[in-house]
């Protein structure tokens, strides 16, 4: 059984609606109403998954630190257990400026699946410079992520400007 958070995420990568019980007046907005862009959405939202074909990698660079949740099918037990894992402590993520990717359509060809060629399930982290950091092919904690993002130079720069 797949818990609530992996079954949300399932839908959001689908296509699928997610609409609160009470919004469904979201759903008559005007059209000419502006569209944001994911970095925008991003920057509101941080803790927000975005769906892959949403995303081009090279767009992120500098502003973001993607990490791409890769699965063949959003039912991939893998994929679900890596989803509540990333969900229950999305705050460190946050802090470190990463942006949570999932891609669980191989037929998408999504720019992160053409860039990354994952095999089934992976999670792969790539730094702000653009170059991969992390590559796994099974579930991690984000306590091993967030290990593995504060020993990146940039993050260390990060850290440092912040200290004063």
């Amino acid at each position: 059984m797949q818990s609530t958070a992996a079954l949300l995420v399932a839908l959001v990568a689908a296509g699928g609606p997610v609409l609160a019980q009470g919004e469904d007046e979201a759903q008559s907005l005007e059209a000419s109403e502006p569209v944001m862009t994911v970095l925008e959405r991003w920057a509101e939202d941080p803790d927000t998954v975005f769906d892959a074909t949403e995303i081009v990698l090279d767009e992120l660079q500098f502003i973001a630190r993607p990490l791409v949740v890769f699965a063949d099918s959003p039912a991939d037990p893998l994929f679900s257990e890596q989803m509540d894992l990333l969900l229950d402590r999305i705050d460190g993520l946050v802090t470190r400026d990463v942006i949570v990717i999932v891609d669980t359509d191989p037929d998408a060809r999504t720019d992160a699946r053409q860039t990354l060629r994952p095999r089934g399930f992976a999670l792969v982290l790539i730094g702000k410079d653009g170059r991969v950091a992390l590559r796994k092919p099974s579930p991690w904690h984000v306590r091993e992520i967030e290990r593995a993002i504060d020993k990146m130079p940039l993050r260390q720069q990060e850290i440092r400007d912040a200290n004063g």
